[in-house]
C-alpha cells in the first residue's frame, strides 16, 4: 500500500523537536508566512523567535501533522516511536548515522530497522533528510535557506540530495516550484512513494526526479502508470554512471553497454524523460509547466539575427527539432510583410526592417504562429538594466504576446544566454502564456526533451522482468550446451559435433558439410587465443587446423558454417544492479568494440521494439540493403532475437549473461554461430 503523505505534505500543525536545526525550521515557516500551528518542543528554551516552546512530546495539544526531529540519531527512534503512538500524520527524520553510513559507523543497519518499527503506520522521511518545501501553501518544514517563492501552481521536485534540492531552489529562470522534497536514504518511504503522492494534487503540473538510485522497480513503474494516466510529465536526472558494477562480467555485452544503459532504458521504458545537466532539468520542466509535452517535432525559429538563425540551427543539429518549411501561403504573406530582401526560410531572420513597428511585428509573429509547427521559439537576447534600457526591445515583447494572444499556439522565447532574460522579462512572457528558455543549448535540449515526452505520453508496456536475488557462485555453459539450450526456444544453429580428440573430429566430421568452422573450447573468448578457424573446406584442412590448437585445447567444435551473411549481430542480456535485465543489440563479431554500435531494452520486449532498435543501428543500413546488397530477412532476425529473449525470460531466476555473438543476419533466416550464457548455481 502506498504510504498517505498528505497531512505530511499539507499540514495544519507542524512539532518541532531539537535545538539549531530546529530554530531554522521556525525561521523559515515564520518567513514563509505559514499560518498553522507551530510547537517546538525544547525543555530548555522558553521560546524560539517568540513561539513558546512546550516542555515534552506529552504537552502536545494534538497529534501533529507534520514534525521535524532534529535530534540525534538514537533520540529521533524515540520521538518518531511517541508520534507514531499518538496518531501523528508524519515526520522527517534529520540526523545521520543510519544505513547510509553502515560502512563507516558500525550498527547503522540495526538503528534503521528500529528506526522503522518506531514508525509504524506513520510516514517518516529520510533520515538523513532536510524535509520538504511545500510553496503552495507556504509550508517549509526545511532547516536551512532557500530560494523558492509562494506560487498557485508549479512542478514537484523529488531529489535525493538535500544540496541539490537546495541549489534547485535558488534557479533564476522564472521556474514556479510547487513542492521540493528531499527522500534522504528512504528508510521506510521511496522517492517513487513521495512522487506518486505529488500527483494527487492538482495544482502539480509535473514532476522532477533527481535520482542516485531506482530503488524499489515496482514502486517506480506503479508511478510512471499513474504520471501517464493523469497526463503529468516526468523529468528525471540519473547520475552514478560508474563502470565498477560491471567489472565482474564475462562477455561483450556489458562492457559495451556501459553501467547508464539500463538506467536509460528504464526511464525511457517507463516514460519518463531522461536529461543530464540541472539546467535543462529546470528549463525542460519549465517548458512542461507552461505548454506541456509537445505533439510533434516541427519547430520554427525567429530571429532578427542571421548569426543567431545559424546558431539555433547547427546547435540543433542532431537533436530532436525538425526546422520544416513554411507552407506557401505563409512564405507569400511573409514576403509581402518583410520585403524581397528578406529570405523566408526556417530558422527566419526576418531582419530588423519592422523593428519598432509593433503591430507590423505582431502580423508578422502572428503569420508565423499560424503555421503548423508544434512550437515557434523566438530567439530574444534583452540589454541588462543595471547598465543598458532595455525599453527598446518592448516592441518585440509585446508583438509575441499578442500574437500568441491571437493564435492560440506554443510559443517560447529564447534567450541565447541565460543572464539575457531579466525576472521582469521572464514573468512577463510566462504570464502571456509563452514558455521562457535560459540558453541557447539548454533551451534546444529542453525542447528535444519535451518532444520526447509528447511521444511517451501514451506509452504503455508490461511490467519488467526482475531478477531474484541469486546464489553467491555461478557457472557458464560450453559454447555447444549454451546453443543447445537456445535451440530449445526456436533460435536456429549450425549442425555441429563436439571431439575429444583429433582422430574423433575428423571421424565424426564426416555427418557435416563443408565448408565449416572449427573452434577450440574450454574459453570464454576463443578469437584472442587463435581457437577458431573459419572456412575450413576439406578433412586435411580441418586435421592441420586443430592440429595448431593443440596446443592450447584438446577440446574441439566443429560446425558448417553460415555462409550468405549480410550482417553480423550481437545480442546480449545481463543482470543490471537495478535488478532488471538489460537486453543489448549492436554490430557483432569482428566489429564488435570497433564500433560499439548498441541499442539497449529491457526485458520483456516486444517484437516491435526489437525491430526499432535493429534499424536504429548504424548496421542498420546494411540489414535493409546497403548500396544494392541484398536486405536481411527482418522477421527472420528479430524472431531470433525473441527466441533469445524467451530463453531468458524462462530462467530469470538463475541467468547471469547470455551472449549471442554474432547472430548471422542472411536474406532468408537468422542463425547464431556463437553463444554464453552464465546462471547462477542452483542452490
Amino acid at each position: 500500500m502506498r504510504p498517505d503523505l498528505s497531512r505530511l505534505f499539507r499540514p495544519k500543525s507542524i512539532a518541532l523537536f531539537g535545538g539549531g536545526w530546529a530554530v531554522n525550521v521556525v525561521a523559515q515557516l515564520k518567513k514563509s508566512g505559514f499560518d498553522g500551528d507551530i510547537w517546538p518542543v525544547n525543555p530548555k528554551r522558553a521560546d524560539i523567535l517568540g513561539v513558546p516552546c512546550l516542555a515534552s512530546i506529552d504537552d502536545l495539544p494534538s497529534a501533529p501533522d507534520a514534525s521535524f526531529i532534529g535530534v540525534n540519531r538514537d533520540a529521533t527512534i524515540e520521538v518518531v516511536e511517541r508520534l507514531s503512538a499518538m496518531g501523528a500524520g508524519g515526520a522527517t527524520c534529520f540526523a545521520s548515522g543510519f544505513l547510509e553510513s553502515e560502512t563507516e559507523t558500525a550498527g547503522g543497519a540495526d538503528l534503521q530497522a528500529r528506526l522503522i518499527a518506531a514508525a509504524g503506520d506513520m510516514s517518516i522521511l529520510g533520515p538523513n533528510c532536510y524535509g520538504l518545501l511545500n510553496y503552495l501553501d507556504n509550508v517549509t518544514l526545511w532547516p536551512d535557506q532557500h530560494g523558492g517563492l509562494p506560487v498557485e501552481s508549479g512542478v514537484a521536485i523529488v531529489a535525493q540530495s538535500s544540496n541539490i534540492a537546495i541549489n534547485m531552489t535558488m534557479q533564476a529562470r522564472g521556474l514556479p516550484i510547487a513542492y521540493v522534497v528531499a527522500a534522504g536514504n528512504q528508510a521506510q518511504v521511496g522517492a517513487s512513494d513521495i512522487a506518486a503522492a505529488l500527483l494527487d494534487d492538482d495544482r502539480v503540473t509535473a514532476i522532477g526526479l533527481y535520482l542516485e538510485g531506482f530503488g524499489d522497480i515496482r514502486a517506480l513503474e506503479a508511478f510512471a502508470e499513474k504520471a501517464r494516466a493523469m497526463g503529468k510529465p516526468v523529468v528525471a536526472i540519473k547520475i552514478g554512471r560508474s563502470d565498477k558494477a560491471r567489472a565482474a562480467t564475462m562477455t561483450h555485452t556489458a562492457s559495451l553497454a556501459g553501467n547508464a544503459a539500463a538506467g536509460s532504458a528504464l526511464l525511457r521504458r517507463l516514460g519518463i524523460v531522461e536529461v543530464e545537466t540541472i539546467a535543462v532539468f529546470l528549463e525542460t520542466l519549465k517548458l512542461l509547466h507552461t505548454l506541456g509535452p509537445l505533439p510533434g517535432a516541427a519547430v520554427c525559429s525567429v530571429s532578427c539575427s542571421g548569426g543567431e538563425a545559424s546558431l539555433m540551427a547547427d546547435l540543433s543539429s542532431g537533436s530532436a527539432l525538425d526546422f520544416v518549411d513554411f507552407a506557401a501561403s505563409q512564405r507569400a504573406a511573409l514576403k509581402a510583410e518583410l520585403g524581397p530582401i528578406v529570405t523566408i526560410a526556417n530558422p527566419l531572420d526576418y531582419h530588423t526592417f519592422i523593428w519598432g513597428d509593433t503591430p507590423r511585428m505582431t502580423r508578422v509573429f502572428s503569420t508565423v504562429m499560424a503555421g503548423t509547427f508544434d512550437l515557434t521559439v523566438f530567439i530574444l537576447d534583452l540589454p541588462r538594466a543595471d547598465r543598458c534600457d532595455p525599453a527598446g526591445y518592448q516592441c518585440a515583447v509585446d508583438a509575441i504576446i499578442a500574437a500568441k494572444a491571437q493564435t492560440g499556439s506554443r510559443v517560447a522565447v529564447l534567450a541565447s544566454l541565460p543572464e539575457n532574460m531579466s525576472d521582469h522579462f521572464t514573468r512577463e512572457f510566462m504570464r502571456g502564456g509563452v514558455a521562457v528558455l535560459h540558453g541557447m543549448s539548454e533551451g534546444i535540449a529542453a525542447i528535444s526533451a519535451a518532444i520526447a515526452a509528447g511521444r511517451f505520453k501514451d506509452a504503455d508496456s508490461e511490467p519488467l522482468l526482475l531478477a531474484n536475488k541469486g546464489a553467491v557462485s555461478s557457472s557458464i555453459l560450453s559454447e555447444a550446451a549454451s546453443k543447445e539450450a537456445l535451440s530449445g526456444f526456436g533460435l536456429r544453429i549450425p549442425r555441429s559435433i563436439q571431439a575429444q580428440s583429433i582422430d574423433e573430429l575428423i571421424e565424426e566430421s564426416a555427418a557435416l558439410s563443408f565448408p565449416v568452422v572449427l573452434k577450440g573450447t574450454g574459453l570464454a573468448h576463443k578469437s584472442e587465443a587463435g581457437l577458431v578457424a573459419l572456412g575450413i573446406a576439406d578433412e586435411p584442412s580441418l586435421s592441420a587446423a586443430a592440429r595448431k590448437m593443440q596446443t592450447v585445447t584438446s577440446e574441439f567444435l566443429v560446425e558448417e558454417m553460415a555462409v550468405g551473411c549480410i550482417a553480423e549481430v550481437l545480442v546480449g542480456i545481463t543482470r543490471d544492479p537495478t535488478g532488471t535485465f538489460l537486453l543489448t543489440l549492436g554490430a557483432g563479431g569482428v566489429l564488435t568494440e570497433l564500433l560499439a554500435d548498441t541499442a539497449s531494452l529491457l526485458l520483456p520486449a516486444s517484437s516491435v521494439e526489437i525491430e526499432t532498435a535493429l534499424d536504429s543501428l548504424r548496421i542498420g543500413r546494411l540489414l535493409q540493403g546497403y548500396r544494392g546488397k541484398p536486405a536481411a530477412d527482418m522477421r527472420a532476425l528479430t524472431d531470433a532475437v525473441m527466441s533469445i529473449c524467451r530463453y531468458a525470460v524462462a530462467h530469470g531466476d538463475r541467468l547471469v549473461e547470455l551472449e549471442v555473438n554474432p547472430l548471422i543476419a542472411r536474406v532468408g533466416d537468422a542463425i547464431a554461430v556463437d553463444a554464453l550464457i552464465r546462471l547462477h548455481d542452483a542452490e
